[in-house]
């Protein structure tokens, strides 16, 4: 099972569903996109490059199913509609249009595309965000995550990120492209998130016998850190159907 973080988002963000008994021996590969925490972005940065990469990565090690957050939700989207993966996808937290997405990142983007005040930024904004991801967790896993976000570049963040929002541009709403996939899928958010979901979105998934839509209890954006225990149970369960 392949684990895609979100953007800006490391490895360690899937750490404690990763720990949790209901996916022990489940066989789980967490990878970040190529480009987050400090790693070297690729040429290619739209989400289509993502899907190619990340489903070649997920074939070479032999993945069944893919578990993803955020921005990493919308890559395994995208893997899926363009029959790249085919296996089942449990999907954290995706944005199916411009619209969900956070007015923050949308606010970022906008200021990051003006000539000579983008990286500046960016770059306030990365000194700030771990420690606003942190809040409200415990001082040792605090610590984690921060230090996990610390290494993001602002320059190649805002560079993903704007590929990102001309991909959400280039469909009204990824909910069509994503059923008529036909995998088995998982639409994983918390009560409160902050990622929206519009009634024609929920309709769309809703009416789909191969799509699942789970709201967990007292949660946000990053449901898999809120309430990981739920996250696998779900993890578990989509392990069940990519071996059935």
């Amino acid at each position: 099972m392949l684990l895609i973080p979100g953007g800006l988002c490391t490895t360690e963000f899937f750490a404690d569903v990763m720990a949790e008994p209901a996916v022990a021996g489940l066989g789980l590969v967490a990878a970040a996109l190529p480009g987050f925490g400090g790693t070297e972005a690729p040429e290619d940065v739209t989400m289509e490059g993502y899907a190619r990469l990340m489903a070649a990565f997920a074939d070479e090690t032999g993945c069944e199913v893919v578990v993803a957050h955020s921005l990493g939700a919308n890559v395994a989207i995208e893997m899926a509609a363009a029959g790249l993966f085919t296996g089942p996808l449990v999907l954290l937290s995706p944005a199916f249009s411009r619209g969900d997405e956070m007015r923050s990142l949308a606010a970022l983007d906008a200021v990051g595309r003006v000539p000579g005040l983008g990286i500046a930024v960016w770059a306030g904004m990365l000194g700030l965000l771990p420690r606003a991801v942190a809040r409200g967790l415990p001082p040792e896993r605090a610590q984690a995550l921060a230090a996990a976000m610390s290494g993001n570049d602002p320059a190649t963040c805002r560079r993903i990120v704007r590929a990102y929002y001309a991909y959400l541009d280039r469909y009204p709403s990824l909910v069509p492209r994503l059923c008529e996939a036909g995998v088995p899928v998982w639409v994983v958010r918390g009560d409160h998130d902050e990622i929206g979901l519009t009634d024609g979105e929920r309709r769309g998934l809703e009416g789909r016998p191969h799509v699942r839509l789970v709201t967990v209890p007292d949660a946000g954006h990053a449901v898999q850190i809120d309430q990981p225990e739920a996250v696998a149970r779900v993890v578990a369960e989509a392990a069940l159907a990519g071996v059935s």
